[in-house]
Order: structure tokens, then sequence, then C-alpha cells
């Protein structure tokens, strides 16, 4: 593939995927800043990896994919980063919450105190419609522990977000880095 053509394309992925890129990276990092800088790097590394795309069908998912490890890769290297700007933050579309009508302030504080291993199945299936099998292919995690997961951080963003347990992880989560 020449140069125009890799442009083309990546033009044509920045304009079919920035809005679903940009609104998974808000989720996982709390913070509009770095939900712009974790979308552009992953259009940054699908520029550069372009190859690695076989199948156009999945691209959304191959892009998915990249912010969610470019997220990780940041959280490995400072554990200790501060979220802030929530009120500059814009509202994010999240059309799974059903018809129940939450302040995103306290739905983006409940996601940021679930540990990764929650929080990431949980962005998947309702912000990202994701079924379940994909979010095990995703992640390299059995279906079963999908299922678990996103059954124990509902539980608790559903204790949390009703105020009746303001315990900061799920029952059974990892209270520390592992």
């Amino acid at each position: 593939m020449h140069d125009g053509q890799r442009a083309q394309v990546v033009r044509e992925l920045v304009e079919s995927h920035y809005e679903s890129l940009y609104r998974f990276a808000w989720r996982l990092s709390g913070s509009a800043s770095d939900a712009e800088d974790l979308t552009q790097q992953a259009f940054l590394t699908a520029q550069r990896k372009l190859e690695q795309l076989r199948d156009p069908e999945r691209a959304r998912s191959w892009l998915l994919t990249i912010v969610r490890n470019a997220y990780l890769k940041s959280r490995r290297r400072d554990r200790l980063v501060a979220f802030s700007g929530m009120e500059t933050a814009p509202e994010p579309t999240a059309e799974a919450l059903d018809e129940t009508v939450l302040d995103s302030d306290e739905l983006q504080a409940a996601l940021n105190d679930l540990p990764d291993e929650f929080r990431v199945p949980i962005l998947l299936y309702y912000f990202e419609s994701l079924s379940y099998r994909e979010i095990a292919d995703r992640l390299d995690v059995p279906i079963g522990t999908v299922m678990s997961r996103l059954s124990r951080g509902k539980g608790y963003l559903r204790s949390r977000l009703s105020g009746s347990d303001q315990s900061p992880h799920p029952v059974g989560a990892p209270t520390a880095p592992r």
C-alpha cells in the first residue's frame, strides 16, 4: 500500500470510528484530555500498523483494542494518575443505561473506583455493545470470567449509585494493583 492509500484508509478510520473510540477512552480514563490523547494515540498506532488490519469489517474492534492497550500501558507507567477536569468533559452518550437517569459525574466516579478487570468488561458491554463472546475474545479470558466480572461490576455500580454502599471496591475485588 502506498502512502496516499494509507493516508486515505486512516482518514476513513478516523471519520468512521473517532466518536466511539473517544467515548470508550473517556469512560476508561475519566478525563477528556486523557481520552483525546488515547484516541489520538490509537490512530497513530493504527497508521503505523495498518497492515495488521486484515478484515476492514473488524476495524472498530481492532481500534478499541488499541485504545484499551494504550490505556493499560499508561496505567502501568503511572499508577498515581489523578483524574481531573470532569467539569469540562463532554457528556458522552450511554445508550445502554436503560431508562435510569444518572448523573454523569457520579457514574464516572463509580467507574473510576472499579479495578480495571471489572471496568473494562463493563465499558465494552454497555458502552461499546460487545457480546460476552466478543469481550472474552478481546480480553483473552473465558466467557465465564467475563460473565462473573460483569456481574460483580454491575452489582458494585448498582449499590454505589443507589447510595446503599460506599465501599471502594466490589466484593471480592482486589484492593491493590496486581
